[in-house]
């Protein structure tokens, strides 16, 4: 054999080996990764703390990235950047794939952050009077949220009872004459003392010194439509660890962690 085969051989089994190395490698690599979960500050990744060491305990290491926008999180998650994402409410996810063109799927509602009707002026429903001033977010999504709050009171009617996305003109009965007034969510509490009841995002009441439990005269429940879901793809809706993560979100442990620290603020999805 010539000196110049003995090289080529040389050669040939070194990008043998290495070859076999990188596949050895990529594979624990990939049994080892971490489900990569996106969600948002508050309170959903502080909730993904609480689950750390539940699914390590099952074998199921998760990472978790954090957004600070609605957007990038569906994004990522469609183009496979994401596992899976915790963020989001059915709503704004349906709306979010219709103008998208992706079919990202709800996988478990775990928790719901209320919305409620607060007044510095009456301190039950019964003692609005009619012709009251109440104030309403003026976002299309949150508008119709606080229209379904104020017909859980008895407040109103809708023509739809069940659309979240209805608009002042969508109501049938409005017995107290109530005047409705459609501001900008974050400007809502600082007006709140002028008028006589206004409707209020939590992380903006919580902001303002209001506790959703006990200054709301009317609050959202379990039940709302607005819960906030675990949301995959079509592709890996099944995924043995996206579904550990769905049963541990929705497991006592993490309700309990939800009741102790939010104060109902955030309420555990029914």
């Amino acid at each position: 054999m010539t000196r110049r085969s003995l090289l080529l051989l040389s050669a040939a089994a070194v990008l043998t080996l290495a070859a076999c190395g990188q596949g050895a490698g990529q594979k624990a690599g990939a049994e080892g990764t971490p489900l990569l979960v996106g969600a948002t500050a508050v309170p959903h990744a502080e909730i993904l703390e609480q689950v750390k060491p539940i699914l390590a305990a099952e074998g199921v290491p998760i990472e978790i990235k954090v957004f600070n926008d609605y957007v990038q999180p569906n994004v990522q998650l469609a183009e496979k950047r994401l596992d899976v994402n915790y963020f989001q409410t059915k709503p704004y996810l349906d709306e979010f794939n219709a103008a998208r063109g992706t079919t990202l799927i709800t996988v478990a509602g775990i928790h719901v952050e209320p919305l409620g009707l607060y007044s510095r002026k009456h301190k039950t429903l019964a003692e609005l009077p009619n012709g009251a001033q109440v104030v309403l977010p003026n976002d299309a999504s949150n508008t119709g949220r606080a229209l379904l709050l104020l017909q859980a009171a008895s407040l109103i009617t809708l023509k739809d009872p069940q659309n979240p996305l209805q608009t002042v003109r969508d109501i049938a009965t409005n017995p107290k004459g109530l005047k409705f007034q459609e501001v900008e969510a974050a400007t809502i509490p600082r007006i709140l003392p002028q008028v006589d009841g206004a409707v209020i995002n939590t992380n903006y009441a919580l902001d303002a010194g209001l506790k959703p439990k006990t200054d709301a005269l009317q609050l959202e429940g379990a039940d709302s439509p607005y819960v906030n879901y675990l949301v995959a793809r079509t592709d890996n809706q099944d995924d043995p660890r996206i579904q550990a993560l769905a049963n541990a979100l929705r497991g006592q442990a993490i309700k309990d962690f939800i009741a102790t620290k939010y104060e109902g603020a955030v309420i555990p999805a029914a």
